[in-house]
């Protein structure tokens, strides 16, 4: 966002319902996973002005990450080692934890307010496993938190570990690789991840996430192509 002014915002709400499209998601970044109170506090502050965004654009949902460690030199790193990161000299991963629920817990109220939903993605970081996502969503217990169900950042046994968050499901990022990757390519198994959000009763939407090297002109309508077929629209 270059602006971030009200005037602006309100014309992309405007060129959206010209366009027919519904603005219904948000992705934003923030770290809680900071032994240091003052870069937790700041990050809270941006999650909060992410939200009140999100609600002056009429966006229902955002995206939601607990933050990395900061140990890797770049991304670029941290997916040659395979999204996994070592904690900061003197911790480890368990003392993040409670950072990561407190924050968020702050971050609720501003949601409940505008209603917003949070959804914390399956992306790298203490949400890189399962477990440690769900960690998270059931210690917040809170119906403005809930999980962005990302297809592609399970590297390793992706359907055991899809079906571990998909109850909590309130946003679903689909991931689809023509041309190969940029950091790596899954072949993934649609008709399957579509059969495990379907036997949770999943009803929300499902964004296109294209990561691949094939121009996206092509790309995109191959993609979507089979994202029908395989939710049955096509």
């Amino acid at each position: 966002m270059h602006r971030k002014d009200n005037a602006y915002l309100q014309s992309l709400k405007r060129q959206a319902m010209r366009a027919g499209l519904d603005l219904y998601g948000l992705s934003t970044h923030q770290t809680f996973l900071s032994p240091k109170p003052e870069v937790r506090k700041a990050n809270i502050a941006i999650t909060i002005a992410s939200i009140e965004l999100a609600y002056s654009l009429g966006i229902p949902a955002m995206r939601v990450n607990t933050g990395r460690w900061g140990t890797s030199k770049d991304f670029d790193d941290l997916m040659a080692h395979r999204g996994i990161e070592p904690p900061l000299p003197g911790y480890k991963d368990e003392d993040g934890f409670p950072w990561v629920i407190e924050c968020f817990e702050k971050c609720l109220p501003t949601a409940e307010k505008c209603g917003v939903v949070l959804g914390l993605e399956n992306h790298w970081g203490l949400a890189r496993t399962p477990e440690g996502l769900m960690r998270i969503y059931k210690a917040v217990n809170s119906p403005w938190l809930g999980v962005t169900f990302d297809m592609g950042n399970f590297l390793e046994d992706p359907y055991t570990k899809l079906a571990h968050i998909a109850p909590a499901a309130t946003h679903v990022h689909a991931k689809t690789y023509y041309g190969g990757g940029v950091w790596y390519t899954l072949d993934l198994d649609y008709d399957r991840i579509v059969g495990i959000l379907r036997k949770v009763n999943y009803r929300g939407r499902v964004s296109l996430e294209f990561e691949g090297k094939e121009d996206p002109k092509t790309a995109v309508p191959k993609s979507l192509a089979v994202l029908r077929k395989a939710f049955r629209y096509a």
